[in-house]
């Protein structure tokens, strides 16, 4: 007889706690050479944040059968790859802002040279990781490797985000807007999914379509969320700074829609991706919650 889950908040909280301690064994001890570095790594990625790449990751290897211990390496890779971006994101010639996660950003508590530096060593640690992940075949870990890297660059992350710096008081449409943070957001938020799923068994091709359908809905509405609140929520319960987006006059899928339209529209891409997880059943219990999780989070 199988065993009963436990409620989402449960499961959601022991992930966050295993990916904390996972997080805070892969990363240098500050205390090591060079110490401020290492200490500033430490800073930006441990005690604080809400994990939904790494939850996402381990609902995913729910699917596939993937052990905890083969998803710990896949989740806290993802994660370095998002904390430095958040670090460079907020860095004073990219968004510029004071605040994340309820305390300084890094190149406030330190200086723009060592957040820089942080990002750098993030990115570096997060294909170290996948790297001494021994339980994958070799075949298995190189299509991990690629689908991180791939992810993050000029096709996915770092192209969204030149995308949004060079439309800063520009009118974007609609496509336009979904493109910027298909790569921006979505492309990390889908190459979590899929390392997840990549730690377990085999899928059927049909299958890995059908996970990266609900994947990339999964990441827009993330994004579609965030700009709700960035125009609802206050600085104290973001723990970073409010209104932040209009003020610097970015395009945002509230300025497009207003604000009815976009929680309309984050209405739709929920329901969207829980269509894509009907053929999975039982199986994706968590996916299913993790997605309802996006679309009504306040912070």
């Amino acid at each position: 007889m199988s065993q009963p889950h436990p409620p989402f908040s449960d499961w959601m909280s022991e992930v966050q706690a295993r990916v904390e301690s996972a997080l805070s064994c892969y990363l240098p001890p500050a205390e090591s050479i060079p110490g401020r570095l290492h200490q500033a790594m430490r800073y930006s990625t441990l005690g604080g944040g809400k994990r939904v790449r790494p939850l996402l990751a381990f609902a995913a290897g729910e699917l596939t059968g993937a052990s905890p211990e083969a998803l710990d390496a896949a989740a806290c890779a993802v994660e370095c790859i998002h904390v430095y971006s958040l670090v460079h994101d907020d860095m004073p010639c990219m968004d510029d802002d004071v605040l994340r996660r309820g305390r300084p950003t890094c190149h406030v508590e330190y200086d723009d040279p060592t957040a820089l530096l942080v990002g750098d060593s993030l990115q570096s640690l997060a294909f170290d990781i996948l790297s001494r992940n021994s339980s994958s075949d070799p075949a298995r870990q190189l299509e991990m490797v690629r689908v991180l890297a791939r992810a993050s660059g000029s096709c996915g992350m770092a192209g969204g985000q030149a995308i949004d710096l060079a439309s800063v008081g520009k009118p974007l449409t609609q496509p336009e807007l979904e493109l910027m943070h298909a790569l921006k957001t979505g492309a990390l938020i889908r190459a979590a999914v899929l390392l997840g799923a990549l730690c377990g068994q085999a899928m059927a091709e049909t299958e890995r379509e059908t996970l990266d359908r609900f994947a990339k809905r999964a990441g827009l509405l993330f994004q579609v969320v965030d700009d709700i609140l960035d125009c609802t929520a206050s600085t104290a319960t973001l723990g970073k700074t409010a209104g932040k987006d209009a003020a610097a006059d970015k395009p945002t899928y509230v300025s497009l829609m207003g604000l009815d339209g976009a929680q309309r529209f984050a209405g739709d891409l929920e329901s969207e991706a829980l269509d894509a997880l009907t053929i999975f059943g039982s199986r994706s219990l968590r996916l299913t919650e993790l997605a309802a999780f996006i679309a009504h989070r306040k912070f």
